[in-house]
């Protein structure tokens, strides 16, 4: 594997939770290499279009979390279990397109047919998510703690709880924000979120009851209420909150609270995303409007070949949902 596709890995993966759609019950989806990943309620799509501009496509029954296991039908616990099979998916999602990629980067112009068809080892996602897992750790949970604990030595005001954990969450979410913009700039990176417009589109396009194809599909927007961008923020904020409550005053306990409740955070985030959603006009519905505010750094405008996937993607899945029976659920 080349040291541009690890990079285009790791950075994707970092960004698994701003790229997907979290909600197991609605029509969804992400942003992969090259393609997009489509998402019904029990089944899913993936369609990468090579550089030669054929679109491969990879289908599979998908069952809910709820339906596997009854305690992930409870609140907060949903939000948890809602929240690993979308990361799962992904990196499932994510495996198939770096592969598609690989494959035809191997063949190339002079061997279009090659015997034995590439793929990312399970070995490179693996050490790929362990060491995206602890970046993220360092990056988001290390750092704001490290640097909020020095500053207190300054500004005795940061000692108080309260401004503490609020100087904490200020500096991760600057954090976030550098970062987002920064990989933004990077043009793999500008390819796969004009693929995440693309799927916003396109999802937009079929909640609109209207036939999904390309013209229709690009007359909307690529700001979506239940893109993962939100869900993030809403997860900063929360643990902010969440963090405040926690009695530990040593860096060391601090910082293990702040991985061991992530879980109980991101359950009750989405419980927060959840309810906004049903209830567009009430307040709670205003912590999903940075996340939109964001996606004009994680959205860009596809193009027509880009709309084409992702419908590509949302076909396959319908298809796969018809044919075992299920409902085709319009948000």
């Amino acid at each position: 594997m080349s040291l541009r596709t690890y990079f285009r890995l790791f950075t994707h993966i970092q960004m698994l939770p701003i790229l997907e759609s979290g909600e197991e019950t609605l029509v969804g989806g992400q942003a992969v290499i090259e393609g997009v990943m489509m998402r019904a309620p029990h089944s899913y799509c993936v369609a990468v279009r090579k550089p030669g501009g054929e679109i491969v496509t990879e289908e599979r029954p998908l069952a809910r979390m709820s339906e596997q296991h009854r305690i992930f039908r409870y609140p907060i616990l949903r939000g948890v279990g809602t929240l690993y099979q979308a990361m799962s998916l992904g990196l499932k999602a994510l495996k198939f397109s770096a592969g598609a990629i690989l494959d035809a980067e191997s063949q190339g112009s002079k061997n279009p047919v090659s015997p034995k068809k590439k793929e990312v080892s399970n070995w490179a996602i693996s050490l790929n998510l362990i060491f995206s897992l602890a970046f993220f750790i360092f990056l988001y949970k290390f750092i704001p703690l490290y640097t909020v604990t020095a500053l207190e030595k300054w500004y005795p005001v940061l000692q108080g709880r309260i401004a503490f954990n609020a100087a904490d969450g200020l500096i991760r979410i600057a954090i976030f924000l550098t970062f987002l913009y920064g990989v933004s700039r990077l043009k793999d990176i500008y390819r796969v979120f004009e693929y995440h417009g693309a799927e916003h589109k396109v999802v937009f396009n079929y909640e609109s009851g209207q036939p999904v194809n390309i013209l229709n599909a690009q007359s909307f927007t690529t700001f979506h209420p239940r893109c993962g961008t939100s869900f993030l923020l809403v997860v900063m904020i929360v643990s902010m909150i969440v963090y405040t409550l926690v009695p530990f005053s040593g860096f060391g306990m601090k910082l293990v609270s702040r991985i061991v409740l992530l879980p109980f955070i991101a359950g009750i985030s989405y419980e927060l995303i959840r309810f906004a959603a049903k209830r567009r006009g009430s307040f709670l519905a205003t912590l999903t409007a940075p996340g939109l505010w964001l996606q004009r750094i994680t959205t860009k405008p596809p193009s027509d070949e880009q709309a084409a996937v992702a419908i590509r993607a949302l076909e396959g899945a319908m298809a796969l949902e018809a044919s075992q029976g299920g409902e085709l659920v319009i948000a």
